[in-house]
Protein backbone atom coordinates (compact mmCIF):
# COMPACT_ATOMS: atom_id res chain seq x y z
CA UNK A 1 0.00 0.00 0.00
CA UNK A 2 1.38 3.57 -1.01
CA UNK A 3 2.23 5.29 2.38
CA UNK A 4 3.81 8.78 0.76
CA UNK A 5 2.66 10.92 -2.64
CA UNK A 6 5.00 13.32 -3.71
CA UNK A 7 5.17 16.36 -6.33
CA UNK A 8 8.84 17.78 -7.45
CA UNK A 9 9.89 19.77 -10.48
CA UNK A 10 11.71 17.27 -12.89
CA UNK A 11 15.35 16.51 -12.68
CA UNK A 12 18.01 15.27 -15.67
CA UNK A 13 18.94 12.58 -11.98
CA UNK A 14 15.39 11.16 -12.64
CA UNK A 15 15.40 10.28 -16.35
CA UNK A 16 16.23 6.76 -16.12
CA UNK A 17 13.06 5.87 -13.29
CA UNK A 18 11.31 7.88 -15.73
CA UNK A 19 12.00 6.10 -18.73
CA UNK A 20 10.96 3.04 -16.98
CA UNK A 21 7.46 4.82 -15.95
CA UNK A 22 6.90 5.87 -19.72
CA UNK A 23 7.69 2.23 -21.37
CA UNK A 24 4.57 1.12 -19.28
CA UNK A 25 2.76 3.87 -20.13
CA UNK A 26 3.45 4.05 -23.69
CA UNK A 27 2.81 0.03 -23.97
CA UNK A 28 -0.43 0.10 -26.54
CA UNK A 29 1.33 3.64 -28.05
CA UNK A 30 2.60 3.37 -31.62
CA UNK A 31 4.79 7.17 -30.98
CA UNK A 32 8.23 7.40 -30.19
CA UNK A 33 9.45 7.89 -26.27
CA UNK A 34 10.90 11.13 -24.72
CA UNK A 35 14.32 11.23 -25.12
CA UNK A 36 17.02 12.28 -22.16
CA UNK A 37 18.53 15.25 -24.49
CA UNK A 38 14.73 16.11 -24.89
CA UNK A 39 13.65 16.13 -21.74
CA UNK A 40 17.13 18.14 -20.64
CA UNK A 41 15.71 20.52 -23.28
CA UNK A 42 12.34 21.02 -21.49
CA UNK A 43 14.15 21.44 -17.78
CA UNK A 44 16.43 24.40 -19.40
CA UNK A 45 13.89 26.54 -21.10
CA UNK A 46 11.39 26.03 -18.28
CA UNK A 47 12.30 24.40 -15.21
CA UNK A 48 9.02 25.18 -12.77
CA UNK A 49 6.81 23.53 -16.10
CA UNK A 50 8.17 19.85 -16.03
CA UNK A 51 6.73 18.05 -13.04
CA UNK A 52 7.48 14.09 -11.53
CA UNK A 53 5.47 12.57 -8.95
CA UNK A 54 6.65 10.09 -6.62
CA UNK A 55 5.05 6.94 -4.62
CA UNK A 56 7.17 5.73 -1.85
CA UNK A 57 10.14 7.52 -3.47
CA UNK A 58 9.38 5.71 -7.24
CA UNK A 59 8.85 8.17 -9.90
CA UNK A 60 5.58 7.33 -11.42
CA UNK A 61 4.36 9.69 -13.41
CA UNK A 62 5.06 13.02 -14.81
CA UNK A 63 3.42 16.18 -16.80
CA UNK A 64 5.33 18.75 -18.88
CA UNK A 65 4.41 22.42 -20.26
CA UNK A 66 5.50 25.47 -21.72
CA UNK A 67 4.36 28.88 -21.48
CA UNK A 68 3.54 30.38 -25.19
CA UNK A 69 2.18 33.46 -26.62
CA UNK A 70 -1.22 31.65 -27.66
CA UNK A 71 -2.07 34.64 -29.62
CA UNK A 72 0.34 34.07 -32.34
CA UNK A 73 -1.03 30.72 -33.00
CA UNK A 74 -4.90 30.27 -33.68
CA UNK A 75 -7.15 26.72 -32.06
CA UNK A 76 -6.14 24.39 -35.50
CA UNK A 77 -2.03 24.49 -34.75
CA UNK A 78 -0.96 21.10 -34.85
CA UNK A 79 1.66 19.32 -31.65
CA UNK A 80 4.04 20.21 -34.15
CA UNK A 81 3.39 23.51 -34.78
CA UNK A 82 2.62 25.13 -30.76
CA UNK A 83 6.23 23.01 -29.83
CA UNK A 84 8.58 24.18 -32.83
CA UNK A 85 8.93 21.15 -34.57
CA UNK A 86 9.56 19.50 -31.05
CA UNK A 87 12.31 21.73 -30.77
CA UNK A 88 10.10 23.88 -27.78
CA UNK A 89 11.14 27.49 -29.76
CA UNK A 90 7.89 27.91 -28.97
CA UNK A 91 8.06 28.95 -25.31
CA UNK A 92 8.90 32.32 -23.79
CA UNK A 93 8.38 33.53 -20.45
CA UNK A 94 6.00 36.65 -21.70
CA UNK A 95 3.55 34.40 -22.98
CA UNK A 96 -0.22 34.35 -21.55
CA UNK A 97 -0.79 30.14 -22.03
CA UNK A 98 0.51 27.62 -20.03
CA UNK A 99 0.82 24.61 -22.81
CA UNK A 100 0.17 21.10 -21.61
CA UNK A 101 2.86 18.84 -23.45
CA UNK A 102 2.28 15.76 -21.62
CA UNK A 103 0.82 14.15 -19.10
CA UNK A 104 1.64 10.10 -18.06
CA UNK A 105 1.37 8.20 -15.13
CA UNK A 106 2.50 3.87 -14.25
CA UNK A 107 -0.79 1.83 -15.08
CA UNK A 108 0.05 0.48 -11.87
CA UNK A 109 -0.51 3.10 -10.22
CA UNK A 110 -3.73 5.02 -11.86
CA UNK A 111 -6.07 4.14 -8.75
CA UNK A 112 -4.43 7.08 -6.46
CA UNK A 113 -5.67 10.24 -7.91
CA UNK A 114 -1.51 10.84 -9.77
CA UNK A 115 -3.01 12.39 -12.91
CA UNK A 116 -5.56 14.78 -10.83
CA UNK A 117 -2.76 15.82 -8.44
CA UNK A 118 -0.23 16.17 -11.52
CA UNK A 119 -3.12 18.87 -13.32
CA UNK A 120 -3.91 20.27 -9.84
CA UNK A 121 0.20 21.19 -9.36
CA UNK A 122 -0.15 22.85 -12.98
CA UNK A 123 -3.41 24.80 -12.12
CA UNK A 124 -1.44 26.31 -9.33
CA UNK A 125 1.31 27.27 -11.31
CA UNK A 126 -0.44 29.02 -14.17
CA UNK A 127 -2.28 30.86 -10.95
CA UNK A 128 1.24 31.73 -9.51
CA UNK A 129 2.61 33.14 -13.06
CA UNK A 130 -0.68 34.72 -13.55
CA UNK A 131 -1.19 33.46 -16.94
CA UNK A 132 -4.91 33.17 -18.44
CA UNK A 133 -5.55 29.84 -19.36
CA UNK A 134 -3.96 25.74 -19.89
CA UNK A 135 -4.91 25.01 -23.29
CA UNK A 136 -3.31 21.09 -24.95
CA UNK A 137 -4.42 18.61 -27.16
CA UNK A 138 -6.08 15.79 -25.86
CA UNK A 139 -6.01 12.26 -27.70
CA UNK A 140 -9.31 9.92 -27.45
CA UNK A 141 -7.75 6.73 -27.77
CA UNK A 142 -10.97 5.07 -27.79
CA UNK A 143 -12.39 6.42 -30.54
CA UNK A 144 -11.54 4.28 -32.51
CA UNK A 145 -14.01 1.49 -31.34
CA UNK A 146 -16.89 3.89 -32.39
CA UNK A 147 -15.89 5.60 -35.49
CA UNK A 148 -18.01 3.50 -37.74
CA UNK A 149 -21.15 4.66 -35.42
CA UNK A 150 -19.91 7.88 -34.72
CA UNK A 151 -18.12 11.06 -35.73
CA UNK A 152 -15.80 13.15 -33.06
CA UNK A 153 -17.97 15.25 -32.44
CA UNK A 154 -20.78 13.07 -31.53
CA UNK A 155 -18.32 10.57 -29.64
CA UNK A 156 -17.22 13.96 -27.79
CA UNK A 157 -20.88 14.75 -27.17
CA UNK A 158 -21.30 10.78 -26.00
CA UNK A 159 -18.32 11.28 -23.71
CA UNK A 160 -19.29 14.59 -21.72
CA UNK A 161 -23.06 12.45 -20.80
CA UNK A 162 -20.72 9.27 -19.48
CA UNK A 163 -22.70 7.61 -22.39
CA UNK A 164 -18.89 6.16 -23.53
CA UNK A 165 -15.55 5.92 -21.54
CA UNK A 166 -12.47 7.55 -23.07
CA UNK A 167 -9.66 7.08 -20.14
CA UNK A 168 -8.06 10.51 -21.72
CA UNK A 169 -11.58 12.74 -22.22
CA UNK A 170 -13.07 11.17 -19.37
CA UNK A 171 -10.61 12.13 -17.29
CA UNK A 172 -9.75 15.53 -18.76
CA UNK A 173 -13.78 16.49 -18.35
CA UNK A 174 -13.48 15.49 -14.76
CA UNK A 175 -10.89 17.77 -14.05
CA UNK A 176 -12.84 21.34 -14.99
CA UNK A 177 -11.40 21.30 -18.62
CA UNK A 178 -14.20 22.49 -21.17
CA UNK A 179 -13.80 20.99 -25.53
CA UNK A 180 -12.75 23.98 -27.44
CA UNK A 181 -13.05 22.36 -30.70
CA UNK A 182 -12.11 18.96 -32.69
CA UNK A 183 -8.27 19.16 -33.86
CA UNK A 184 -7.68 17.34 -37.39
CA UNK A 185 -3.87 15.68 -37.88
CA UNK A 186 -3.13 16.77 -34.31
CA UNK A 187 -0.70 13.78 -33.83
CA UNK A 188 -0.72 12.15 -37.21
CA UNK A 189 0.57 8.65 -35.78
CA UNK A 190 -2.34 8.66 -32.77
CA UNK A 191 -3.73 5.71 -35.09
CA UNK A 192 -6.42 4.76 -31.81
CA UNK A 193 -7.86 8.43 -31.97
CA UNK A 194 -7.45 8.43 -36.17
CA UNK A 195 -5.52 11.36 -35.79
CA UNK A 196 -8.25 13.31 -34.15
CA UNK A 197 -7.87 15.51 -30.96
CA UNK A 198 -10.23 17.76 -28.85
CA UNK A 199 -8.68 21.04 -27.45
CA UNK A 200 -9.40 21.50 -24.07
CA UNK A 201 -9.25 24.63 -21.77
CA UNK A 202 -9.04 25.42 -18.30
CA UNK A 203 -9.62 29.14 -17.61
CA UNK A 204 -7.44 31.03 -14.93
CA UNK A 205 -10.53 33.03 -12.76
CA UNK A 206 -7.76 34.89 -10.87
CA UNK A 207 -6.30 35.93 -13.91
CA UNK A 208 -5.72 39.84 -14.11
CA UNK A 209 -4.78 41.54 -17.29
CA UNK A 210 -1.86 43.54 -17.46
CA UNK A 211 -2.40 46.95 -16.14
CA UNK A 212 -1.61 50.20 -18.12
CA UNK A 213 0.47 53.16 -15.53
CA UNK A 214 -1.51 54.54 -13.28
CA UNK A 215 -4.63 52.34 -13.73
CA UNK A 216 -5.45 49.99 -10.46
CA UNK A 217 -6.98 47.02 -10.10
CA UNK A 218 -9.30 46.57 -7.25
CA UNK A 219 -11.07 43.41 -5.61
CA UNK A 220 -12.07 44.44 -2.94
CA UNK A 221 -14.44 47.09 -2.70
CA UNK A 222 -15.90 49.32 -0.07
CA UNK A 223 -19.59 50.04 -0.42
CA UNK A 224 -21.68 52.96 1.47
CA UNK A 225 -24.75 53.49 1.73
CA UNK A 226 -26.73 56.21 2.63
CA UNK A 227 -30.40 55.99 4.53
CA UNK A 228 -31.46 59.39 4.08
CA UNK A 229 -33.78 60.66 6.27
CA UNK A 230 -36.34 62.55 4.58
CA UNK A 231 -36.62 66.23 6.33
CA UNK A 232 -37.58 69.07 4.75
CA UNK A 233 -35.21 71.91 3.18
CA UNK A 234 -35.52 75.59 3.46
CA UNK A 235 -33.23 75.64 0.11
CA UNK A 236 -31.40 73.04 -2.42
CA UNK A 237 -27.95 74.47 -0.71
CA UNK A 238 -29.49 73.18 2.30
CA UNK A 239 -29.94 69.34 0.80
CA UNK A 240 -26.28 70.10 -0.78
CA UNK A 241 -24.88 70.31 2.83
CA UNK A 242 -26.87 67.09 3.91
CA UNK A 243 -25.68 65.38 1.07
CA UNK A 244 -21.89 66.64 1.58
CA UNK A 245 -22.24 65.38 5.22
CA UNK A 246 -22.98 61.74 3.92
CA UNK A 247 -20.39 62.16 0.83
CA UNK A 248 -17.69 63.37 3.30
CA UNK A 249 -18.38 60.78 6.18
CA UNK A 250 -18.23 57.88 3.29
CA UNK A 251 -15.10 59.39 1.62
CA UNK A 252 -13.28 59.23 4.86
CA UNK A 253 -13.55 55.34 5.35
CA UNK A 254 -11.90 55.64 1.98
CA UNK A 255 -15.19 53.65 0.16
CA UNK A 256 -15.51 53.35 -3.47
CA UNK A 257 -19.43 53.95 -4.04
CA UNK A 258 -21.69 56.11 -2.02
CA UNK A 259 -25.22 55.69 -2.58
CA UNK A 260 -28.11 57.89 -2.05
CA UNK A 261 -32.01 56.83 -2.54
CA UNK A 262 -34.56 57.03 -4.95
CA UNK A 263 -36.29 60.42 -5.02
CA UNK A 264 -34.20 61.63 -1.97
CA UNK A 265 -34.68 65.05 -3.26
CA UNK A 266 -38.19 64.66 -2.54
CA UNK A 267 -38.14 67.00 0.22
CA UNK A 268 -37.67 69.91 -2.64
CA UNK A 269 -41.55 69.13 -3.66
CA UNK A 270 -42.73 70.98 -0.46
CA UNK A 271 -42.06 74.25 -2.22
CA UNK A 272 -44.68 72.89 -5.22
CA UNK A 273 -47.05 72.06 -2.53
CA UNK A 274 -50.01 73.94 -3.95
CA UNK A 275 -49.38 72.69 -7.24
CA UNK A 276 -51.52 69.37 -8.47
CA UNK A 277 -49.03 66.31 -8.14
CA UNK A 278 -48.15 65.81 -11.99
CA UNK A 279 -47.61 69.65 -12.19
CA UNK A 280 -45.36 69.32 -8.82
CA UNK A 281 -43.36 66.46 -10.12
CA UNK A 282 -42.26 68.21 -12.91
CA UNK A 283 -41.98 71.26 -11.11
CA UNK A 284 -39.42 69.53 -9.27
CA UNK A 285 -37.55 68.58 -11.90
CA UNK A 286 -36.21 72.08 -12.64
CA UNK A 287 -33.28 71.30 -10.27
CA UNK A 288 -32.21 67.55 -11.70
CA UNK A 289 -29.70 69.36 -14.07
CA UNK A 290 -28.28 71.30 -10.72
CA UNK A 291 -27.88 68.23 -8.40
CA UNK A 292 -26.24 66.63 -11.10
CA UNK A 293 -23.39 69.00 -11.94
CA UNK A 294 -23.16 69.01 -8.12
CA UNK A 295 -22.90 65.65 -6.99
CA UNK A 296 -20.12 64.99 -9.92
CA UNK A 297 -18.51 68.17 -8.30
CA UNK A 298 -18.40 66.11 -4.80
CA UNK A 299 -17.69 62.89 -6.45
CA UNK A 300 -14.54 64.30 -7.80
CA UNK A 301 -13.30 66.99 -4.67
CA UNK A 302 -14.23 63.74 -2.19
CA UNK A 303 -12.63 60.59 -4.62
CA UNK A 304 -15.17 58.58 -4.56
CA UNK A 305 -17.95 56.94 -7.06
CA UNK A 306 -21.36 57.97 -6.59
CA UNK A 307 -24.69 56.86 -7.57
CA UNK A 308 -27.01 59.97 -7.17
CA UNK A 309 -30.67 57.62 -6.57
CA UNK A 310 -33.36 58.91 -8.41
CA UNK A 311 -35.34 62.39 -9.51
CA UNK A 312 -37.41 62.91 -12.01
CA UNK A 313 -36.28 64.22 -15.40
CA UNK A 314 -38.83 66.15 -17.20
CA UNK A 315 -37.73 66.38 -21.54
CA UNK A 316 -39.53 66.80 -24.54
CA UNK A 317 -42.98 66.41 -22.81
CA UNK A 318 -41.86 63.00 -21.30
CA UNK A 319 -41.43 62.42 -17.73
CA UNK A 320 -39.02 60.03 -16.66
CA UNK A 321 -37.40 58.39 -13.03
CA UNK A 322 -33.53 59.08 -13.81
CA UNK A 323 -30.48 58.62 -11.71
CA UNK A 324 -26.41 59.27 -12.20
CA UNK A 325 -23.52 57.66 -11.81
CA UNK A 326 -20.82 60.12 -11.14
CA UNK A 327 -17.67 58.67 -11.69
CA UNK A 328 -14.79 60.44 -9.23
CA UNK A 329 -12.83 61.04 -12.31
CA UNK A 330 -15.56 63.12 -13.39
CA UNK A 331 -17.53 60.87 -15.92
CA UNK A 332 -21.41 60.88 -15.23
CA UNK A 333 -22.95 58.01 -16.98
CA UNK A 334 -26.72 58.13 -16.12
CA UNK A 335 -29.83 55.32 -16.19
CA UNK A 336 -33.59 55.47 -16.04
CA UNK A 337 -36.10 53.26 -14.32
CA UNK A 338 -37.97 50.32 -16.30
CA UNK A 339 -40.75 49.81 -14.82
CA UNK A 340 -42.93 52.32 -13.39
CA UNK A 341 -44.92 51.67 -10.74
CA UNK A 342 -49.14 52.13 -10.95
CA UNK A 343 -48.91 54.81 -8.46
CA UNK A 344 -46.31 56.99 -10.27
CA UNK A 345 -48.63 56.44 -13.61
CA UNK A 346 -51.17 57.68 -11.80
CA UNK A 347 -50.55 60.25 -9.92
CA UNK A 348 -47.78 61.65 -11.78
CA UNK A 349 -47.86 60.50 -15.40
CA UNK A 350 -44.58 58.98 -15.45
CA UNK A 351 -43.32 57.32 -18.29
CA UNK A 352 -40.78 53.77 -18.30
CA UNK A 353 -37.50 54.26 -19.45
CA UNK A 354 -35.38 52.80 -22.22
CA UNK A 355 -31.56 52.46 -21.29
CA UNK A 356 -30.12 49.59 -19.46
CA UNK A 357 -26.70 48.95 -19.25
CA UNK A 358 -23.31 47.88 -17.59
CA UNK A 359 -21.13 50.51 -16.41
CA UNK A 360 -16.93 50.00 -16.19
CA UNK A 361 -16.18 51.75 -13.10
CA UNK A 362 -12.72 51.81 -11.33
CA UNK A 363 -14.29 49.13 -8.64
CA UNK A 364 -15.43 46.32 -11.15
CA UNK A 365 -18.52 46.37 -13.63
CA UNK A 366 -21.85 47.46 -12.25
CA UNK A 367 -25.21 47.75 -12.45
CA UNK A 368 -28.01 50.30 -11.29
CA UNK A 369 -32.19 49.52 -11.29
CA UNK A 370 -34.16 51.57 -9.63
CA UNK A 371 -36.31 50.02 -7.21
CA UNK A 372 -39.39 48.40 -8.74
CA UNK A 373 -37.05 47.34 -11.63
CA UNK A 374 -35.29 44.58 -9.26
CA UNK A 375 -38.68 42.79 -9.04
CA UNK A 376 -38.40 41.75 -12.56
CA UNK A 377 -35.53 38.90 -12.97
CA UNK A 378 -34.92 39.76 -16.71
CA UNK A 379 -33.24 42.95 -16.15
CA UNK A 380 -30.59 42.00 -13.60
CA UNK A 381 -30.35 38.96 -15.81
CA UNK A 382 -29.61 40.74 -18.96
CA UNK A 383 -26.72 42.66 -16.82
CA UNK A 384 -25.62 39.75 -15.30
CA UNK A 385 -24.60 37.80 -19.17
CA UNK A 386 -23.02 41.68 -19.89
CA UNK A 387 -20.48 40.46 -16.41
CA UNK A 388 -22.36 42.24 -14.02
CA UNK A 389 -20.57 41.82 -10.41
CA UNK A 390 -22.48 44.75 -7.93
CA UNK A 391 -26.04 45.63 -8.47
CA UNK A 392 -26.97 48.55 -6.87
CA UNK A 393 -30.56 49.60 -6.27
CA UNK A 394 -31.69 52.79 -4.78
CA UNK A 395 -35.18 52.33 -3.36
CA UNK A 396 -38.31 54.36 -2.10
CA UNK A 397 -41.10 52.26 -0.05
CA UNK A 398 -43.16 53.73 2.12
CA UNK A 399 -44.88 50.16 3.95
CA UNK A 400 -42.91 47.63 5.47
CA UNK A 401 -44.41 44.76 2.72
CA UNK A 402 -43.48 47.57 0.00
CA UNK A 403 -40.16 46.93 1.05
CA UNK A 404 -40.26 43.24 1.71
CA UNK A 405 -40.70 43.14 -2.05
CA UNK A 406 -37.66 45.11 -2.85
CA UNK A 407 -35.62 43.09 -0.32
CA UNK A 408 -36.71 39.72 -1.16
CA UNK A 409 -36.10 39.96 -5.04
CA UNK A 410 -33.12 41.81 -4.47
CA UNK A 411 -31.81 38.84 -2.41
CA UNK A 412 -33.36 36.41 -5.11
CA UNK A 413 -30.86 38.55 -7.92
CA UNK A 414 -28.31 37.63 -5.83
CA UNK A 415 -28.06 33.96 -5.69
CA UNK A 416 -29.47 33.75 -9.36
CA UNK A 417 -26.58 35.90 -11.02
CA UNK A 418 -24.11 35.78 -8.64
CA UNK A 419 -23.04 38.99 -7.67
CA UNK A 420 -23.24 41.21 -4.75
CA UNK A 421 -26.71 43.25 -4.71
CA UNK A 422 -26.64 46.85 -2.22
CA UNK A 423 -30.17 48.28 -1.66
CA UNK A 424 -30.71 51.65 -0.17
CA UNK A 425 -34.06 53.94 0.86
CA UNK A 426 -35.21 56.58 2.63
CA UNK A 427 -36.34 56.71 5.85
CA UNK A 428 -38.80 59.42 8.10
CA UNK A 429 -42.15 61.13 7.41
CA UNK A 430 -42.58 64.71 5.11
CA UNK A 431 -46.36 64.99 6.42
CA UNK A 432 -46.49 68.01 3.81
CA UNK A 433 -45.40 66.30 0.84
CA UNK A 434 -48.01 63.94 -1.06
CA UNK A 435 -46.95 60.55 -1.84
CA UNK A 436 -43.45 60.81 0.14
CA UNK A 437 -45.33 61.42 3.51
CA UNK A 438 -44.30 58.18 4.85
CA UNK A 439 -41.18 56.20 4.70
CA UNK A 440 -39.66 52.25 5.35
CA UNK A 441 -35.82 51.51 4.56
CA UNK A 442 -33.61 49.05 5.94
CA UNK A 443 -30.46 49.38 3.73
CA UNK A 444 -28.34 45.97 3.09
CA UNK A 445 -25.84 44.00 0.96
CA UNK A 446 -26.56 41.05 -0.34
CA UNK A 447 -24.54 38.01 -1.51
CA UNK A 448 -24.38 34.83 -3.55
CA UNK A 449 -25.14 31.41 -1.22
CA UNK A 450 -22.10 29.48 -1.11
CA UNK A 451 -19.54 28.38 1.52
CA UNK A 452 -17.29 31.56 0.96
CA UNK A 453 -20.05 33.78 1.60
CA UNK A 454 -22.72 34.58 4.54
CA UNK A 455 -24.99 31.63 5.52
CA UNK A 456 -27.62 33.68 5.24
CA UNK A 457 -25.91 35.23 1.99
CA UNK A 458 -26.75 39.09 4.02
CA UNK A 459 -23.34 40.65 4.16
CA UNK A 460 -24.28 43.57 6.29
CA UNK A 461 -27.51 45.61 6.80
CA UNK A 462 -28.64 48.91 8.72
CA UNK A 463 -30.49 49.59 11.18
CA UNK A 464 -34.44 49.42 10.30
CA UNK A 465 -35.72 53.24 10.03
CA UNK A 466 -32.72 54.84 11.41
CA UNK A 467 -30.76 57.72 9.48
CA UNK A 468 -27.29 56.31 9.03
CA UNK A 469 -24.17 54.62 6.35
CA UNK A 470 -24.05 51.01 6.11
CA UNK A 471 -20.27 50.71 4.99
CA UNK A 472 -20.12 47.02 3.90
CA UNK A 473 -16.81 45.49 1.76
CA UNK A 474 -17.12 42.59 -0.48
CA UNK A 475 -14.49 40.38 -2.36
CA UNK A 476 -14.97 40.29 -6.36
CA UNK A 477 -12.37 37.51 -6.16
CA UNK A 478 -15.03 35.27 -4.53
CA UNK A 479 -17.45 35.84 -7.53
CA UNK A 480 -14.50 34.56 -9.92
CA UNK A 481 -13.86 31.71 -7.77
CA UNK A 482 -17.80 30.78 -7.29
CA UNK A 483 -18.47 30.99 -11.27
CA UNK A 484 -16.05 28.07 -11.52
CA UNK A 485 -16.50 26.08 -8.56
CA UNK A 486 -19.22 26.71 -6.61
CA UNK A 487 -21.56 24.28 -5.32
CA UNK A 488 -24.11 25.15 -7.96
CA UNK A 489 -23.60 27.43 -10.95
CA UNK A 490 -26.96 29.63 -11.91
CA UNK A 491 -24.88 31.08 -14.88
CA UNK A 492 -23.00 28.56 -15.97
CA UNK A 493 -25.91 25.72 -15.71
CA UNK A 494 -28.24 27.80 -17.54
CA UNK A 495 -30.39 26.09 -20.55
CA UNK A 496 -29.50 28.05 -23.61
CA UNK A 497 -30.45 25.03 -25.61
CA UNK A 498 -33.76 25.10 -23.92
CA UNK A 499 -34.38 28.77 -23.49
CA UNK A 500 -33.19 32.26 -24.24
CA UNK A 501 -33.44 36.00 -23.03
CA UNK A 502 -32.65 38.25 -25.04
CA UNK A 503 -33.06 42.43 -25.66
CA UNK A 504 -35.72 43.56 -28.12
CA UNK A 505 -34.10 46.66 -28.71
CA UNK A 506 -31.36 48.62 -27.34
CA UNK A 507 -30.93 52.31 -26.84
Amino acid sequence: MTQKIEIKNLEQSHFDQLLSTMEKAYRSWDGSMWKRETIDLLIKKFPLGQFVIFADGIVVGSAFSIIVDYDQFSDNHTYKQITGNYTFSTHTEDGNVLYGVEVFVHPDYRGLRLGRRLYDARKELCEKLNLQAIIFGGRIPNYHEHSQEYGPKEYIQKVKLKEIYDPVLSFQLSNDFHVKKVLKNYLPEDKQSEEYATLLQWDNVYYTPPTKIGEKIRKTVRIGLVQWKMRVFNSIDELFQQVEHFVDAIAAYKADFAVFPEYFNAPLMHEFNQMKEADAMRAMAQFTQRIKEKFSEFAVSYNVNIIAGSMPLYENNSLKNVGYLCHRNGKIDSYEKIHITPDEVKYWGLEGGEMLQTYDTDAGKIGILICYDVEFPELPRLLANEGMQILFVPFLTDTQNAYMRVRTCAQARAIENECFVAITGSVGNLPQVENFDLNYSQSAVFTPSDFAFPSNGIKSEATANTEMILLADVDLKLLDELHSYGSVRNLKDRRPDFYTLKRNRKV
